[in-house]
Formats: C-alpha cells, structure tokens, sequence
C-alpha cells in the first residue's frame, strides 16, 4: 500500500461511515414522528383526561414537550405526525423492530387502539392481496425522509400517494425532486398516457437524486438534532460575515432591538423560507425583519420580503404588537442600495416613530460600505 492508497481508503471509510450515519438520523427522526402519531391517536380515543385539552390538544403537547427539552415538536409537525400515522399505520411491524421487546409492545398495542377508528385501508387489502407489498413499505422507512411523507401527505387519494412513493423510492428523488414532479402532474400524465414506461424513464432522465448532503440539511433534521438553520445550512462567506457583524451592529444601536433569531424558518403550504434576522424592537412593539442580499437590488427581493411580513402580520402578530416591518439590504462590490419595505402601515404616527427609532437609510449605507471596504 503506498500513501494514495492509505489516502483513498481513508477518505472512503470516512465517507461510507458519514453517509450511513446521516442514514440513521434520518430513519431514527422518520420513526420517532410516526410514533408520535400512534400515540396523539391513541390518546384523542381513550385518553382519560382528553376532554381537558379538547381541540387545543396539539398546541398544550408542542408547549409541553418544548418545555421538557424535546426538540422538532412545532404543532405543525405534531400534525403532520398524526397525520403521517393515520394514513401509514400498517408501517407498525417495520416501526417496532427499531425498539426493545418493551417499547414494542407498547407500540403495538397503541397501533392496535389508534387503528380502531382508521377502518381498513387500500393498504389493507393490498397487504391482503399481495404479500411483497409489505416490503415497498419496509423500504420506505429506510429510503425515504420525513420531509417526503409530508410531500406525500397531502394527497387524499391513497392511489396517488403510492404512485410517489413508488416512483420516489426506484428514482432515488431528493424533496426539491419529488416536489417537481408532483408540480408537473406526472401521476395524471401517466394515466393518460399510451406509453407509461416511456414517460417515466424520461421523467427520471434529469431527476435530482438525493444525496446525504441534502439529507442533512433537512429543517426537519434540524429540529430533531436541536440545530438552528444557520449553524449547518452552508452560506457564501461574504453573506455570512455581513450578517454578523450587522446583527452586532443593530445591538449595539441601542434604539429598542432585541434580537430573536437567526435564519427564522416558516413553512408555507410545506415549503420552508429562511429569514436572515429577525428582532423584535421594544419601543416600537413589533417585530422587524431583515434581508440581506450579496447582490444589486432587484424587484422579487421587495416581494420576497413583503411575503414574510405578510406571514408575521397574520401569524406571528401578538395582542398588543404593531404590524411588522422590513428592512432590506442589497449590496454589490460597486453599489448599494437600502429599501425599507413600509407596505401595509396606514399609521401616519407609528410611520414617522418608525422612521425615528430605526436606523437611517444613511447610517446603513455607511455600515454596507464599511464592511465591503474591511
């Protein structure tokens, strides 16, 4: 062995070993949320205090458990994990086999009560059918990311849903890839068309297969690894430094802003978005949102950011708070430019507090400069 060789091996037991483990996390984080499931069903049947928390249920348990340390447990994922069970509880046998004899009976006999209000399934009577279904479903586990099922989930038709799952697990699709897909209607194409074989090899011929890379940076991978966006998502270096130090900028202002978070994500009909920086300013009383763009401005970046603010107003607005407002920076190694998105503020007073307590257009000019000349 000479020392390309000693090099080759070690890089590629290093790469084998990183890949398997992403492997696990994801299957690990997969199983976990499919439990939940199990049990929010069981408890909503025969849950001895259930009428306590009635409807609000969902929101006391993502309260609770965030409480307790639990990581990834957003009442929209807490959905979405009911959800997930309700529409795949024959996945049980393949679930149980993760745990101990314990924790398998436990689960099994919460299958057994969570199902009494499910009724049979096209799964069902496929398992019935046919046997080796039951080994598409072991697959399923092992190949695809929680972030797939939630793609899938949203079909009712549990014909279509299998149709992706099919086509996702023989394809190797990563999200971005199934989503794309289901964009482009190929489950009603195939059904029209002559040559269905043929449609699907062309539609596989640019498909973008998963890779651990993507794996990894699943949000939901996230949350379940107790991660923040900004801590694993790979930014332009540039963009990244601006952002430091412009956080540490708007701090040491001392004009009211609290820093909240760093690459805030929201999730929109399952799609997610990243805010740069979010903070909320105590004399104001709302939330302000920043944009930063390593480039000249364009027009989307205005509609990008008024997307966000559009989502805080309705969501994230609380009793008390103004509506929230924006600030959006693009820069290029030749010119800047500064926007402030004001859409929606019909308050001449809190207009002109605004234009007061925020920074000005100048002083963030100034601090564009700076840092592209450092």
């Amino acid at each position: 062995m000479d020392f390309d060789q000693l090099l080759q091996n070690l890089v590629g037991i290093g790469e084998y070993l990183k890949d398997r483990a992403i492997a696990v996390v994801n299957r690990t984080m997969t199983v976990r949320n499919w439990c939940f499931g199990v049990f929010i069903v069981e408890y909503e049947q025969k849950g001895k205090d259930k009428a306590k928390y009635g409807d609000r249920l969902i929101e006391s348990l993502s309260a609770s458990l965030s409480e307790r340390g639990v990581k990834g447990v957003s009442v929209t994922t807490l959905k979405l994990c009911r959800q997930f069970y309700l529409l795949y509880p024959e996945i049980g046998p393949t679930v149980s086999d993760q745990f101990d004899s314990s924790f398998q009976k436990i689960i099994q006999d919460s299958v057994i009560t969570g199902r009494s209000s499910i009724g049979p399934t096209l799964s069902d009577q496929l398992v019935a059918a046919d046997p080796q279904f039951m080994k598409h479903r072991k697959r399923l586990i092992n190949r695809l990311s929680f972030s797939h099922f939630v793609e899938i989930l949203q079909f009712d038709d549990p014909l279509k849903r299998l149709f992706y799952e099919v086509e996702c697990v023989q394809g190797n699709w990563s999200v971005r890839e199934l989503r794309r897909q289901i964009g482009s209607l190929l489950y009603e194409r195939t059904g029209l068309s002559r040559n269905k074989d043929e449609l699907i090899r062309v539609a596989n011929e640019k498909a973008v297969m998963v890779s651990a890379q993507q794996i990894i940076k699943d949000p939901y991978i996230f949350e379940f690894l107790g991660l923040s966006s900004h801590e694993v998502l790979l930014e332009k270096n540039l963009e990244n430094a601006l952002l430091d130090h412009l956080q540490e900028f708007l701090l040491e202002l001392g004009k009211g802003f609290c820093f909240e978070s760093r690459q805030r994500r929201i999730t929109v009909d399952h799609e997610h978005f990243y805010i740069d920086l979010v903070f909320y300013h105590r004399l104001l009383k709302c939330h302000v949102l920043i944009e930063l763009k390593t480039e000249k401005f364009r027009y989307h970046h205005v509609a990008q950011l008024n997307f966000y603010l559009n989502y805080f107003r309705k969501y994230e607005m609380a009793e008390g708070d103004n509506p929230p407002v924006g600030i959006l920076l693009c820069t290029a190694k030749d010119a800047e430019h500064v926007e402030f998105a004001t859409a929606g503020m019909d308050n001449q007073v809190f207009v002109s507090k605004y234009k007061l307590a925020l920074p000005t257009e100048e002083e963030l000019k100034v601090f564009i400069q700076k840092e592209l000349n450092d």
